[in-house]
């Protein structure tokens, strides 16, 4: 098993932060091999960020995504840069208020989660990375819920418990999704 995750979207969106997450939850709970590569410098005012968690059974020998399994994101202008770096048979999750101009991607299922609405809901728009998270965790079932729980606990002690109901809500609104899109 060797699954490639993109996240993009915009600096201060807790793209990295997301990445992070991933990559912890597969690591360190679900005892896979993980790396993270991340882009954020100039790009942490405002311009497109990007981190990538590549997750594996084996040895990780190359340590960059070059066709993602699986494409987050949460910016128009990431959407237009890297919509179509998704494998061919992929998944894209990406937020339909952010993203409002899609065009047509042959070959990929694509799942619209209004991460920010539902974070703006909670009273927190910060955590919509966090909504993003508990929607991939659904809809890919390549991490476990337990294991993404507790990488969340490790890397956000403040605002944890607004951070776990974001995480929550995506799941649940992720989960909606899929049962959705599965032949009767």
């Amino acid at each position: 098993m060797r699954v490639e995750i993109r996240f993009v979207g915009l600096g201060g969106q807790g793209i990295i932060k997301a990445g992070l997450i991933t990559a912890t939850a597969a690591c360190i709970y679900c005892n896979k091999n993980a790396v993270l590569t991340q882009s954020y410098g100039p790009e942490s005012r405002g311009r497109i960020s990007r981190s990538e968690v590549i997750i594996s059974d084996d040895e990780i020998d190359f340590l960059m995504a070059t066709e993602p399994d699986i494409l987050v994101l949460m910016a128009q202008h990431a959407y237009d840069r890297y919509a179509d770096s998704v494998k061919k048979g992929g998944i894209i999750i990406l937020d339909p208020d952010l993203i409002p101009r899609e065009k047509k991607i042959e070959d990929a299922k694509v799942f619209r989660v209004p991460a920010t609405r539902i974070a703006e809901s909670l009273g927190e728009r910060i955590t919509a990375n966090i909504v993003m998270l508990g929607a991939l965790t659904a809809i890919t079932g390549v991490i476990d819920v337990e294991a993404m729980i507790k990488a969340i606990r490790e890397n956000i002690p403040e605002g944890l418990e607004v951070n776990l109901e974001a995480f929550k809500k995506g799941y649940e609104y992720g989960e909606n999704l899929l049962r959705a899109s599965l032949p009767l």
